[in-house]
């Protein structure tokens, strides 16, 4: 398709203009909602050639790499627009399945910034370079710094090229805590085995808490470890957290404030123990994940602090194993936060269950809306809907939801 004009009328899921042409919807990258621009390409999705009328709502780019990287993809919207655009990906995918229900405006919880950074790195000859994938390309950007990170990854790049230049192409995984930074490294193993015995000294040069190499570990300086509520917890290599500080705390209040004077709570998916261990501080707390290492580590933070009600870890993998409702007769309220595919089989036991109140966390508004039909079918009033902002400037948005028991059973 050669240059054409277009007239963007809306904004489209993944964060795209959406404008009409030649009978169907195409997607312009980059432009917003009321917008006239020239674009070029073939299929549904072009490229942006010029803007022909600007939005009000447009805003200047804050990164040097906005044109072309592919991590953030809404720096050129005013934050009061953008906001209600993401609260209103969650009110659409509930209207497809036919809920209607009011969701809070949408909170940031960017914070200081991302806390984890994975990146690309590719090395040709002497030449290193580590960055994130241009937008719909497999080409790597080198990246000097990367604006939306925590301070503490203000390095991470030098660090990337320095692991490059031992490892050959690789990608790293970094995650700030608060003992230093823990790097998880997936390298060629061939290239891993010739340069083993230098790996432990390359952590030492980089100042690195942890360095692990496809799934090993290679040497510790520090334990890595996190603040949660009261707890402290070893991160577990190549565990999961939430993308930023802020984001986890924001997600934990509103399930705490959800889950009200509950005296016994299950925390289904709980991962290293966001909830549970905060949970933990006013209720008792069963938790629940099929991530042995991460479920070691939440045993041993609720054992080594003072003040916690009793918390029961264990191993179960709640896809194939869900909670079935004899098992939940004396829980008072359940949370449940699973991956972005959701959770189908355990949404369909709550809902046959008699637990009063459960709150649902999700990171996918689809999956989230399907889990939600499920509990409303069984009986559950979807009550408040709390849209949550911690993967800024992208068109990911989590989802916190209440859901209380309107039939006995």
């Amino acid at each position: 398709m050669t240059d054409t004009l277009l007239h963007i009328d809306a904004m489209g899921r993944r964060g795209e203009g959406v404008a009409r042409h030649e009978g169907r919807n195409v997607f312009v990258p980059g432009t917003l909602p009321g917008e006239d621009v020239m674009a070029s390409g073939g299929g549904e999705r072009l490229s942006l050639t010029s803007i022909m009328h600007a939005s009000p709502e447009r805003a200047a780019p804050f990164c040097t790499h906005y044109d072309r990287c592919g991590g953030c993809q809404l720096q050129h919207w005013r934050e009061e627009p953008y906001r209600a655009w993401k609260a209103s990906l969650v009110t659409q995918a509930l209207a497809a399945r036919g809920m209607t229900r009011d969701v809070t405006d949408c909170i940031d919880a960017h914070g200081a910034g991302r806390r984890r950074a994975i990146l690309h790195v590719r090395k040709r000859g002497a030449e290193v370079t580590a960055g994130y994938m241009e937008a719909r390309s497999h080409a790597l950007l080198d990246i000097g710094r990367c604006p939306i990170l925590e301070p503490a990854l203000a390095g991470a790049f030098d660090i990337g090229r320095a692991v490059g230049a031992r490892l050959g192409d690789c990608d790293v995984a970094l995650t700030a805590t608060l003992t230093g930074l823990d790097a998880s490294v997936k390298a060629e193993r061939k290239i891993v085995v010739q340069e083993h015995g230098k790996l432990a000294g390359l952590m030492n040069e980089l100042g690195l808490a942890r360095l692990s190499v496809n799934g090993e570990v290679i040497a510790t300086a520090v334990p890595p470890r996190l603040l949660i509520g009261r707890a402290e917890v070893a991160l577990p290599p190549g565990g999961f957290l939430q993308a930023t500080a802020l984001g986890e705390e924001t997600l934990a209040r509103l399930v705490i404030d959800s889950v009200g004077k509950a005296k016994h709570v299950a925390d289904l998916f709980c991962g290293i123990g966001p909830f549970a261990l905060r949970l933990a501080e006013r209720a008792k707390v069963d938790a629940f994940d099929n991530d042995r290492a991460a479920i070691t580590a939440l045993a041993a933070a609720a054992k080594a602090t003072s003040g916690l009600k009793p918390v029961t870890p264990e191993v179960r993998d709640l896809f194939r194993e869900p909670l079935v409702p004899n098992e939940m007769k004396h829980i008072d309220a359940a949370v449940f936060d699973p991956p972005r595919a959701g959770a189908e089989a355990q949404a369909k036991q709550l809902a046959r269950s008699g637990v009063k109140t459960v709150v649902a966390v999700s990171c996918d508004a689809a999956s989230f809306a399907r889990d939600a039909e499920i509990l409303v079918a069984g009986g559950y009033a979807l009550t408040r809907v709390t849209a949550v902002d911690q993967f800024k400037w992208s068109s990911h948005v989590e989802v916190v939801a209440l859901f209380t028991r309107q039939a006995a059973r």
